[in-house]
């Protein structure tokens, strides 16, 4: 929050709760910063001052934005071209305390299309976190916040085809967090405790979203054993239930069986079960990679389980290049008919690179394949993206980004089919 970065990390802190620093130990084993990649590395001339206010500081920040899509619908045909304008207010507060730590954070984004006035929406984030240092090398975190939210049009996630709603589809999302850290020496604890509550707003019709409202609840620990300072493998298991507020029609899980039953269809709960280490080696590569077992168990549709995996591995070629890949295998809820959910894969890699000291280049490309449990339906989506950052000053800073998205769907339960290009220049204004 407090550097003016590339777009692409702007975004992402414009829809989360800036995370408090968590202690750490000078001695610990378990420390990750012996790299420094181009978007950690820290650029004091061009860092926000903020706005003391007693034992907080404040870093206030808005980015305007303009947009053109050349697709805003995300359909096959038809397409249709906009000019989109953003405003993203935003501000943070974060504690200057040498002991335990307390931070909150606002944000909206308001979204207006220069000929489409139906995609007109506003967005808003309130957040809240906390840190307790217990004793060294012990602590527990918290953290709640609330979201009222757009879902894009081009979202697998989509309840209806793509473009089909006459607005697009707003919900709210209510997220809290708890998590504890105990560490010895070579051995770190950690367990956590998540719950998200989705209310989607109906629009009526073959277009019910109701149907969508759900709360998931998460549970879960990871034991971490340290063979140096430098890296630890682990053991970690998650848990997790997922209970839908509207009866949904579902099939029976027998592919052969053609009763249709309702009693809350969706409703599921699962586990993932993995193994993997953690590492910052010399001077050349940090990441983390696991894999293992998952499984979700759905009251009257089809269940998945299989081989699960995630990782993410960054290589520092030089001080001023740094190239990462990630990939992951995940069971992922699905609002297609008669699917209770999907096997999602997906991999990308990227490289940021520092032109200059306030000239960032970055640029990203992924590949995504989702399979779906019971229907015959496949999707392929590949993405690419790419961002230029000039940073004037500690105050302000210009991005130029260009994103591509395409979604392939096959079979006889097909989705849309489309491409997407966007452009967008933003100016970001810090104090």
């Amino acid at each position: 929050m407090r550097i003016l970065t590339t777009a692409a990390v702007a975004a992402a802190l414009m829809a989360a709760v800036p995370a408090v620093s968590v202690a750490q130990d000078l001695g610990s084993n378990f420390k990750r910063d012996k790299n420094t990649s181009v978007r950690q590395r820290p650029r004091p001339d061009y860092e926000a001052v903020g706005m003391k206010a007693g034992g907080f500081t404040l870093y206030p920040r808005v980015t305007v934005e303009a947009v053109n899509d050349d697709n805003i619908y995300a359909v096959a045909t038809g397409e249709q071209s906009d000019a989109i304008w953003r405003v993203k207010p935003e501000v943070a507060a974060r504690s200057n305390w040498s002991r335990n730590a307390l931070g909150a954070f606002a944000s909206a984004s308001v979204n207006r299309y220069s000929d489409f006035d139906t995609e007109n929406s506003e967005e808003y984030t309130l957040g809240l976190n906390g840190r307790l240092d217990v004793e060294r090398g012990t602590y527990i975190s918290a953290s709640a916040q609330w979201q009222n939210l757009v879902e894009p049009r081009s979202a697998i996630t989509a309840g209806t085809p793509a473009g089909a709603t006459a607005k697009p589809v707003e919900y709210y999302l209510w997220s809290e967090n708890l998590t504890a850290v105990k560490e010895f020496n070579r051995l770190r604890l950690t367990g956590k405790l998540d719950a998200k509550k989705f209310d989607y707003d109906d629009q009526g019709g073959a277009f019910n979203q109701n149907t969508r409202d759900r709360d998931e609840f998460y549970y879960g620990g990871k034991a971490e054993y340290a063979l140096s300072p430098d890296t630890a493998i682990f053991a970690s298991l998650v848990g997790n239930t997922k209970s839908y507020d509207v009866d949904t029609l579902g099939r029976l899980a027998s592919p052969g069986v053609t009763a249709i039953v309702a009693n809350r269809a969706r409703d599921s709960e699962g586990y993932v079960a993995s193994v993997g280490a953690n590492f910052d080696l010399s001077q050349s590569v940090r990441g983390e990679v696991e894999a293992g077992y998952m499984e979700q168990t759905y009251d009257h549709y089809a269940d998945l389980d299989g081989f699960n995996a995630k990782g993410r591995v960054e290589w520092f070629p030089t001080e001023l290049t740094t190239l990462n890949v990630a990939a992951s295998r995940s069971i992922e809820d699905s609002v297609a008919a008669n699917s209770g959910g999907y096997i999602a894969n997906s991999a990308s890699v990227g490289i940021d690179h520092e032109l200059m000291r306030n000239v960032l280049l970055s640029a990203s490309a992924s590949y995504g394949k989702d399979k779906y449990a019971f229907i015959d339906r496949d999707d392929k989506r590949t993405g690419f993206n790419a961002t230029g950052t000039y940073l004037l000053n500690r105050n302000v800073g210009l991005f130029l980004t260009y994103t591509y998205l395409k979604q392939d769907s096959s079979g006889a339960a097909k989705a849309s089919s489309f491409s997407d290009n966007k452009i967008a220049a933003s100016v970001a204004l810090q104090f």
